[in-house]
């Protein structure tokens, strides 16, 4: 409740929130994974940031969440905009070749037996 007056405190005065940074909330809960995950985006979102009203948006996204007002696809959504080029990455799925144990050596003894005779 202390941290939702203060967070309302510094949205009520425009001009009070140009001159002083918002300060992050430690509202962590390791116990939540969800949440603990989310609050660890919001942190180091908010940590790279500097413009007072993006953390004023930060704040409230990280609330809204943490009281339930908002799932995680939404709290995610509202803050893909702040996370830059990193989160932009394609995590698609990647070929990984195999090949048969017996190709294997053949091609390992190809190379030794070419080794041998290159000194």
């Amino acid at each position: 409740m202390v941290l939702l007056q203060k967070l309302e405190k510094m949205t009520e005065t425009p001009e009070n929130t140009e001159s002083q940074s918002p300060e992050k909330l430690m509202i962590d809960n390791p116990s939540d994974f969800q949440f603990h995950a989310a609050y660890t985006t919001y942190s180091d979102i908010f940590d790279k940031i500097n413009n007072a009203e993006t953390r004023t948006q930060l704040n409230k996204n990280i609330m809204a969440l943490q009281q339930g007002q908002i799932d995680l696809q939404a709290f995610y959504t509202s803050i893909s905009q702040f996370r830059g080029e990193e989160a932009q990455r394609n995590y698609g799925r990647t070929f990984v070749g195999g090949q048969k144990k017996r190709d294997w050596r053949r091609k390992m003894q190809k190379q030794e037996r070419i080794g041998r005779h290159r000194k």
